[in-house]
């Protein structure tokens, strides 16, 4: 059996002034927590993961010759991109389904959760950013999600969208690019807006530190193929490179 990894890192030394992490890439659950006591189809579904995401990752960090942290853990076992005392770090139910295997938590099960996969996964990132900060660089940090075609019953338009708090150093010129692409639906902190108060990775690792970032969502059922992912890989990376670098 393989050992769950918590990370991987794909070209740690590449040398572009990037960094592009994916919370949310996986919905591998480690052999020992049972597959939190859901059938397999329910680790297949959005609950689990961002369907698409990894694989967008992965084509714009070899495009644009940079490293990306890319994590190895099903965010129902603890959502990367929550701080881990939120309630919807380890949710009991999500999306209207119970997650038996996150019920009664103890301390002790939710320190541990904590210290073998939120943990290794956030000091990569950082590891990385400090390694570019050393090397002379400022890196943007570029956040890579994907969202349902529609929630509670409302449906998405958008095929894609930039999610923004304050700064928009690398958002407000990222929409302006995808608005130029014929016959998308672009969305505008729709339906999610970057709030500090519940996203954890850009804030602690860009916001905190003044660095340029994006957070995008992609929706998925544009990019639960191959050929998905890599037509939307290309319209966001076309768009992309008219934008970086970022000073």
């Amino acid at each position: 059996m393989t050992r769950h990894q918590p990370f991987h890192v794909i070209d740690a030394e590449a040398a572009a002034p990037y960094v592009f992490i994916c919370d949310h890439a996986s919905n591998a659950v480690p052999a020992g927590l049972k597959d939190l006591g859901l059938p397999a189809a329910e680790l297949q579904r959005h609950i689990a993961w961002d369907i698409g995401a990894a694989g967008i990752t992965e084509i714009l960090a070899e495009r644009f010759k940079a490293p990306a942290v890319v994590c190895g853990t099903s965010r129902l076992v603890i959502d990367c991109n929550r701080h881990p005392d939120d309630p919807a770090a380890m949710p009991v139910v999500s999306d209207e389904t119970r997650i038996p295997g996150n019920e009664n938590l103890s301390p002790a099960q939710h320190v541990e959760r904590v210290a073998r996969y939120f943990t290794p996964y956030h000091d990569a990132i950082k590891r990385l950013i400090e390694q570019k900060m050393l090397a002379g660089q400022t890196p943007a940090i570029l956040s890579i999600h994907s969202m349902t075609p529609a929630m509670g019953g409302v449906a998405r338009p958008w095929q894609i969208a930039m999610s923004w708090h304050e700064d928009q150093r690398l958002s407000l010129p990222m929409l302006n690019a995808l608005r130029q692409v014929p016959d998308i639906t672009v969305g505008d902190n729709q339906p999610y807006a970057l709030d500090p108060a519940e996203d954890y990775s850009v804030p602690e690792h860009a916001i905190r530190r003044g660095l340029a970032h994006i957070q995008v969502e992609f929706r998925q059922d544009e990019v639960d193929t191959p050929a998905g992912v890599a037509n939307w890989a290309r319209i966001f990376g076309d768009a992309l490179a008219g934008v970086l670098p970022v000073k």
